[in-house]
């Protein structure tokens, strides 16, 4: 009897992330939510466009980083790791992968923002039903 064979390696398959990521994803949410705030109401630092050196990423690419990794991925090294593996961040952040250091430091420089945001975001999902808006569980520093 022979087993079901897959494709071989070396094969090239041609793909999008877009047929990857079903049309009710929670990435799909993170992206519209994100793409439709106005962020500097909330406080963000926009990065500007530089004239020498690497260009920057988007402060709307940090957002959605941090938004994706509030299901429970915390750390910027982790959060590195998984923009490459992930095909959910792939398509959510077209296939950029902005370094630790970089995410780390936008957290630091967007503290308030990020607070301001992170409230929008909750109420906003209630708003919509999507979560129940209960406390169960509080984390302390």
């Amino acid at each position: 009897m022979q087993h079901i064979l897959g494709v071989a390696r070396n094969q090239m398959i041609f793909t999008s992330l877009e047929q990857n990521v079903s049309d009710d994803n929670p990435v799909r949410f993170i992206d519209a939510f994100v793409e439709n705030i106005d962020l500097e109401a909330l406080g963000f630092e926009l990065q500007t466009l530089k004239t020498e050196g690497r260009p920057s990423y988007s402060t709307k690419i940090f957002l959605k980083i941090y938004l994706y990794g509030l299901n429970g991925l915390r750390s910027s090294r982790k959060l590195e790791k998984k923009c490459v593996r992930n095909i959910e961040l792939q398509w959510l952040l077209f296939v950029l992968v902005p370094n630790y250091h970089s995410s780390s430091d936008f957290r630091k420089a967007n503290s308030l923002g990020l607070k301001k945001l992170f409230k929008v975001f909750v109420s906003f999902l209630k708003d919509a039903d999507l979560i129940a808006g209960e406390t169960f569980a509080i984390e302390g520093f």
